[in-house]
Formats: structure tokens, sequence, C-alpha cells
């Protein structure tokens, strides 16, 4: 098999692409097809299309399917007060989720959780 050369591919290279123009133009008929249809259904006039491209309406969808505040959406984070305190480092912990290892180990050592409770 010979060995390709550079110019060999730039060559196949701009066979694909325009073959790849090609499908494109012929997929395109159909769906110009049904946004005419689409339009005469619902009555849509070419200004409001550009009005609407004008105002920035999305032109593809992210997810199809999908609204756009789909569901399990990140919520904002809740500022949490802290509840334990570290009397040395003033480290805190607001007693949510893993205990913090200072507290592990001062635990680990013989004293309480309740010794570092913060107390307002």
């Amino acid at each position: 098999m010979p060995k390709e050369t550079y110019l060999a591919l730039q060559a196949q290279i701009k066979r694909l692409q325009d073959k790849a123009e090609s499908v494109r133009v012929k997929q395109r008929q159909p769906v110009i097809a049904s946004i005419v249809r689409s339009m005469h259904d619902y009555s849509i006039t070419l200004d409001e299309l550009k009005n609407a491209i004008a105002k920035g309406v999305p032109t593809t969808r992210k997810s199809p399917g999908r609204p756009a505040a789909a569901k399990g959406a990140a919520k904002p984070a809740r500022q949490v007060a802290p509840k334990y305190r570290h009397p040395d480092t003033g480290d805190t912990w607001t007693g949510r989720g893993k205990p913090p290892r200072w507290l592990v180990a001062a635990e680990a050592s013989g004293a309480e959780r309740d010794s570092f409770l913060i107390k307002d």
C-alpha cells in the first residue's frame, strides 16, 4: 500500500467536504418545507421571525424534550451558621457532613463534642 501524502489527504478532505455540503443541501429542503408549513399553520410572518432572531430567541434546544429549568437543576447553596469551633485555631464546623479532622482527633483523645459547641 503506498504511503499517503499530504496532498493526497488534502484532496480526499476536499472530496469529502464537497460530498457533505451536497448532502446538507439536500437535507435542508424538507426542513425548509416544514418551517413554511408551520409558519402557514400558525400565521407566523417573516417579520415575527426576524424580531425573534433579533431578540436572541434560541435557535436550538440544548436538551431535546426538556424544559430550560430541568428537574434536578442546582439550587443556590444556603449559608449555614457554624455550630462547633476549635478553641485554639478558631476552625469551625456547621455540624453537617463529615466531621473535620480536628474534631475527630479531639474526640479520639477523649474530648466531648459538646465542649466545642459555639455558645452565643
